[in-house]
């Protein structure tokens, strides 16, 4: 574990509402889920600039199931969160069908999917797993029988240098769009 997931790992333990928020997503037991965007990216900002932490825009799950492209299916999850945890606003949505939202060729993993998002500092997830073993040797932080997972397409330093970068594989026009839209 890195000095930066260290860093995360610490502000995730620290915010009841990103440990419940994890602990209600790994109910599903989805593939290569993870937690992203906002979910992290916003919680390290709040961190950095000293702030309290801000309230949940949206929660994004993604995970990657090619055997199941349906909408459908994302709805039904969306539906089972919210019955679980009513005060979150979940959004569900399945990294292997996103390709054809996107006009991409078909991704290959969750991480693939991430490196097509438009900011680099938004491709960052966090999920829990059930494997104890690495918990105490390499610093992982334990949560109610699970560890704090990482992924990011292009790690982390951006987003500890609270940088906003543009990924060139998206249109330049949509990543400046997203700055203005989401402020």
């Amino acid at each position: 574990m890195n000095k930066y997931e260290q860093k995360l790992s610490q502000w995730l333990y620290g915010s009841p509402r990103h440990i419940r928020a994890l602990e209600v997503a790994g109910t599903l037991a989805l593939p290569q889920w993870s937690l992203a965007a906002g979910f992290v990216r916003n919680l390290a900002w709040d961190r950095l600039h000293g702030l309290d932490i801000s309230p949940f825009a949206d929660i994004d799950l993604i995970y990657f199931d090619p055997m199941d492209l349906s909408t459908e299916s994302e709805r039904r999850y969306e539906a089972s969160l919210k019955a679980l945890a009513p005060e979150y606003p979940w959004s569900v949505k399945n990294q292997a069908r996103m390709h054809q939202r996107n006009g991409d060729k078909p991704y290959s993993s969750t991480l693939d999917a991430m490196g097509y998002w438009p900011e680099k500092e938004t491709a960052i997830g966090v999920s829990l797993s059930a494997d104890d073993e690495a918990a105490t040797e390499d610093g992982t932080v334990n949560l109610h029988g699970g560890i704090l997972v990482f992924t990011s397409a292009f790690g982390f330093e951006s987003l500890f240098e609270l940088r906003l970068t543009h990924n060139p594989k998206r249109a330049r026009s949509l990543f400046e769009h997203r700055v203005a839209s989401k402020r």
